[in-house]
């Protein structure tokens, strides 16, 4: 395992949420009632416009990444399991921003499908149509997948030294970068590119769409079309903060705390914004649940 001061780790260690040990267990249980009832609210397949077929690829994004990281987060929560090995370190340091990737891609063609179907609603669904929804889905998933694959092996070619410990409760690349001692520049400089070009660019673009669409609502000259347009714009918007504002944090102990947030609450909350602002799918999830009783 060790060769001189330099070693290739067996495993990591991973970090909770320090100082609230004893409390760790009770973060779990109002997260898995909220995913099960999450799941249950996703199972409805009536909805088939190009909308809704958006929602089911963010809803596989965001399900993908807490996927990847919910088996090292419950497994410090509830059992204090806080070991990963190298190699699954690496995938779900892959996983978690892979799907990433994707969840800020699908975000920024949700907000262009709004601005399509405000500025030109007559040729919405002929402009939007399932083969090229599925095009952009293809797409979206080969290059959160291709601009990923070199990291896990540029990272897996270096020596380590020092200690293997991890700040996080999950693998992140930021975390993994920091513990080498050989030369990481190709590796931040690859980091550095791929969230620029992909959640630093798609954040910026989907400010402009938000943009558009008001310059285009505001020239609506009906009231009750501007609050109706503006209308089917707010859970979008409200998709993309809680998709972004918790990635803003300067203190340590709450950039973890908002670390866990960022990963496990969108996969939660955004089925309630959609369900709590869009007619269609609150009425399918109340005739699901008649059906079950």
């Amino acid at each position: 395992m060790f060769n001189s001061s330099q070693f290739t780790p067996k495993y990591f260690l991973l970090t909770g949420l320090p100082g609230l040990e004893t409390l760790n267990p009770w973060f779990v249980f109002p997260f898995c009632t909220l995913y099960l009832v999450t799941l249950v609210g996703k199972k409805n397949t009536s909805l088939h416009q190009p909308m809704y077929l958006f929602l089911a690829m963010l809803a596989f994004a965001e399900l993908a990444v807490s996927a990847s990281t919910l088996p090292t987060v419950l497994g410090i929560f509830l059992f204090g399991a806080n070991e990963i090995c190298f190699e699954a370190c690496l995938l779900q340091m892959f996983s978690i921003r892979s799907f990433s990737i994707l969840e800020s891609g699908v975000l920024l063609a949700m907000s262009v499908d709004r601005f399509v179907a405000i500025y030109n609603p007559q040729r919405y669904t002929a402009i939007l149509t399932v083969p090229h929804i599925a095009g952009s889905a293809a797409v979206l998933g080969l290059e959160s997948v291709m601009l990923m694959f070199p990291l896990p092996f540029l990272l897996k070619h270096l020596p380590f030294c020092g200690h293997n410990v991890l700040s996080h409760s999950y693998c992140l690349h930021s975390d993994l970068i920091q513990l080498p001692c050989g030369n990481t520049r190709p590796n931040s400089i690859l980091g550095l590119c791929i969230v620029t070009s992909t959640l630093g660019l798609d954040s910026l673009l989907i400010v402009i769409s938000y943009m558009l669409i008001l310059y285009t609502v505001l020239g609506i000259s009906s009231g009750e079309g501007r609050r109706k347009a503006l209308g089917t714009c707010v859970s979008r918007i409200r998709a993309v903060l809680v998709y972004y504002v918790p990635t803003i944090s300067a203190a340590p102990a709450l950039r973890r705390f908002l670390a866990n947030v960022y990963l496990l609450v969108p996969p939660v909350l955004n089925p309630i914004i959609y369900s709590a602002k869009t007619k269609q799918i609150r009425q399918g999830l109340i005739r699901l649940f008649l059906q079950r009783k």
